[in-house]
């Protein structure tokens, strides 16, 4: 078990129930953050494109007081604060193109946002155009007071730890969240329970686990697919530009962060239960975004099997395995538990119990069978155990390294070099 850090980085997000007029100041103030960034990203072009320039955040953050001096009604109304943070926004979209540019990957220019595609503004600190907990003395309701919009009503339903270091609003369909940004979270230590557990991450069960227990997949989207279905048919008929299609879209959104909420909350209960009932987690270290690859291929080269292929990527990623895991590891660290990610390969096929491996010994989707030695288990399960195995032959070696340069370090403390005479 690693020893827990003094703070810990976390946000906490809660749903704002703002009035009507506050709903009405808040889109204004996404939408003029939107024509902010748009207008700062066609400067970078433009001067570029006509004279070869470089412009950067410096430059155009010395340029915001002008703007907001031509404009009070609109850019001057908000906090300059967050609009430095929409230019920081946008020099490190630049930054992550010429990252991408050197290493010789797709390099993917910043584009333009369109409505729709921005939907969050943040203030650097709280209490420069922002302020948390603005009426303290409130008996029953908490409130973030907004620049330009006013104190508007949280739905607060547990306490903010650390210190609020950023504070952001974001619109997600027709709701609306703030999220608080903090620094030294204190960690909550579990007590030790002496187990250790691997995990084998699937579709028909979210994960199987060492000791035999599944892990349910509720399937959200799957469970959502007739009207989703429906609501995108019925948005594909409306004219482009009506009010009608865009309350059609507002539906399917609407139905998308359902899904997406509903597949969160059984990522937190199920990382949950798994890290209050266990000190060390093993779990596959998998590369989703390749594993959910099209298989369509190229016209030249075509793929194979590609409905086969189209149908288990939609599941993989129904299944929220990398939410699942992104969940995990951060409750592992707050609970003080050791989470270790080994490579999956060969695990679904070597045998648990003698470490013959081939692939005739996955008899089934379900079913292992040993050639070797005759081992039958699920085939799940028998994974989850290779998983942990590997962990624990993992942590072995770390803590044997540790050991033999901690054992170096001393033999250098008591046998310092000689130093020769000139």
């Amino acid at each position: 078990m690693f020893e827990v850090e003094a703070g810990l980085r976390r946000s906490f997000k809660f749903l704002l129930r703002p009035t009507a007029r506050q709903a009405g100041s808040l889109a204004a103030c996404v939408e003029d953050h939107r024509a902010l960034y748009n207008a700062a990203l066609e400067h970078r072009r433009t001067a570029h494109r006509r004279a070869g320039a470089m412009v950067r955040y410096g430059d155009q953050s010395a340029e915001l007081k002008d703007v907001r001096a031509a404009d009070p009604g609109g850019q001057g109304r908000w906090s300059f604060s967050s609009q430095q943070a929409t230019l920081r926004r946008l020099d490190l979209a630049f930054a992550a193109f010429f990252r991408r540019l050197r290493n010789g990957r797709s390099p993917g220019y910043p584009r333009f946002r369109g409505r729709g595609r921005f939907d969050t503004v943040t203030w650097p600190r709280d209490g420069d155009g922002c302020r948390w907990n603005s009426q303290p003395g409130h008996p029953t309701a908490t409130f973030v007071r907004l620049l330009g919009v006013g104190h508007v009503r949280v739905h607060q339903h547990r306490p903010v730890a650390g210190t609020i270091k950023t504070i952001s609003v974001k619109r997600e369909g027709a709701r609306w969240y703030v999220v608080l940004s903090c620094d030294g979270v204190p960690a909550e230590p579990a007590a030790s329970t002496g187990t250790a557990i691997g995990i084998d991450m699937g579709v028909a069960s979210l994960a199987t686990t060492s000791e035999g227990d599944h892990v349910p997949n509720p399937r959200p989207l799957a469970a959502t697919a007739r009207r989703l279905s429906t609501a995108q048919q019925a948005l594909a008929r409306k004219s482009p530009g009506s009010e009608r299609r865009r309350k059609a879209v507002r539906r399917v959104a609407a139905l998308h962060a359902k899904v997406r909420r509903q597949r969160l909350d059984h990522a937190h209960k199920a990382a949950l239960a798994l890290v209050r009932e266990h000190d060390l987690i093993v779990h596959e270290d998998l590369r989703i975004a390749n594993m959910t690859r099209s298989a369509r291929g190229t016209a030249e080269r075509p793929g194979s099997k590609v409905a086969q292929k189209t149908g288990l990527n939609r599941s993989i990623l129904d299944a929220g395995w990398g939410v699942f895991l992104t969940v995990l590891a951060y409750k592992a660290e707050s609970a003080g538990r050791e989470l270790i990610a080994v490579n999956p390969a060969g695990t679904s096929r070597t045998c648990a119990a003698c470490g013959h491996s081939a692939a005739e010994n996955r008899v089934g989707q379900a079913v292992f069978h040993c050639r070797a030695c005759g081992h039958a288990a699920h085939a799940d399960v028998n994974a989850a155990v290779n998983i942990l195995g590997a962990g624990l032959a993992l942590r072995e070696a770390a803590q044997a390294a540790q050991r033999e340069a901690a054992s170096a370090r001393k033999r250098r403390s008591h046998n310092p070099p000689h130093r020769t005479r000139n």
